[in-house]
């Protein structure tokens, strides 16, 4: 007896009908008992009855007479390319994306995704400086190192960097979510590093396998970018650039918005700048962003974990030398721990060592931004 195929793989060839949205493919579902009940029985005044308009319900009946063995090649391709499908109702589709407006009704994936996951996006021109190369990677490892999921695009710039960064940490997870197929490496150079991050975490998209990439396929593929996290952090970008739309549908998802301020000569961050004056949240640093979410912070490298045999928490060497400065009675700033370190350390992430002791119970600050130590 023949195996019966999941309703997944039905889904995901209903999804590949011209013309049929997220929002005519949730119709579609709500209509038929089940995928695979529109797939082998559906007609054009079923599809009317749904709700489609006429020329969307014979396009659905005219691809899947055309493709009538679909799901069961969209199995076998999966299968092959070692591609795992993740449908709508599945337990580790991600929570943050399966609430907004039209999420995917699948999503193809390399590597592991997880339903409850701490993401932020983190996006930025295809043409970065030097400049805001930097910035990305710093602030993606610092966040990476706080235990966050870094979600980008993996697209020349920006997205790379902040890939790169999140995977110079020990153990930390990044997400890429592409504007073409899982397998097809875009930009071709990437290849490797897309390898890396489906090991490390996961390479995901809604299109299936074998997609090339399109023009009108990249806002779509923001939409996801902004759906599955928190909030986004736009490092570098143009008056007119991609990642001004992540900024948008974020907001129009009621996540937060974070920006990168860049020089005022630059018209690399006219863009971040114009953000900025419209509201979002000024990034100086990791530490910026995680103290507007103190509950999401869970270190993955084994700082702050108890082990046998330890009455306190375990530190790193930087926060063990920042933690032995600080004085029990005067209260020392950012600059004063630079100071006293000569100069060994940038501002960001000496703030991202004291935020990290803060929360560690290990470090009090005052109103004018001095820090004591507590008693380990």
């Amino acid at each position: 007896m023949k195996r019966a195929l999941p309703g997944k793989f039905y889904l995901g060839a209903l999804s590949q009908a011209p013309g049929l949205g997220g929002v005519s493919l949730a119709r579609v579902l709500k209509f038929f008992e089940s995928p695979e009940d529109a797939w082998d029985r559906g007609t054009v005044n079923d599809f009317l009855a749904a709700g489609l308009t006429v020329l969307q319900a014979e396009s659905v009946t005219a691809h899947i007479k055309k493709r009538r063995d679909l799901p069961q090649e969209l199995k076998e391709l999966c299968d092959k390319k070692g591609i795992r499908l993740v449908g709508l109702d599945e337990e580790d589709y991600p929570r943050l994306l399966k609430e907004i407006y039209k999420p995917p009704a699948v999503l193809y994936c390399r590597g592991r995704l997880l339903k409850e996951e701490i993401c932020l996006a983190l996006v930025g021109s295809r043409r970065m400086t030097p400049y805001g190369k930097k910035a990305a990677e710093v602030i993606a490892s610092g966040l990476a190192r706080a235990g966050v999921t870094v979600v980008s695009g993996a697209a020349y710039g920006i997205d790379s960097a902040a890939h790169v960064g999140a995977l110079k940490v020990p153990e930390s997870r990044t997400i890429a979510v592409l504007g073409c197929g899982v397998d097809v490496a875009y930009p071709r150079s990437h290849e490797k590093l897309l390898e890396e991050i489906a090991q490390r975490g996961a390479v995901i998209s809604e299109y299936p396998p074998g997609t090339t990439p399109q023009p009108g396929f990249f806002p779509q593929r923001n939409r996801i970018i902004a759906g599955m996290s928190h909030g986004a952090v736009v490092v570098e970008a143009a008056e007119r650039s991609g990642s001004l739309i992540t900024a948008e549908l974020a907001l129009s998802e009621g996540r937060d918005v974070f920006a990168v301020p860049g020089s005022i000569f630059s018209a690399a961050s006219e863009g971040t700048n114009r953000l900025i004056l419209q509201g979002a949240k000024l990034v100086r640093s990791a530490a910026d962003i995680i103290s507007e979410y103190p509950w999401l912070v869970h270190p993955v490298d084994g700082a702050g974990a108890r082990t046998k045999g330890e009455t306190g928490p375990k530190l790193s060497p930087e926060e063990k030398q920042v933690y032995d400065l600080l004085l029990t009675d005067t209260p020392l700033t950012i600059d004063d721990v630079i100071y006293r370190l000569h100069g060994k350390g940038e501002a960001s992430n000496i703030a991202f060592v004291l935020l990290q002791l803060e929360m560690k119970g290990l470090a009090e600050s005052d109103a004018s931004h001095g820090y004591t130590k507590t008693v380990i």
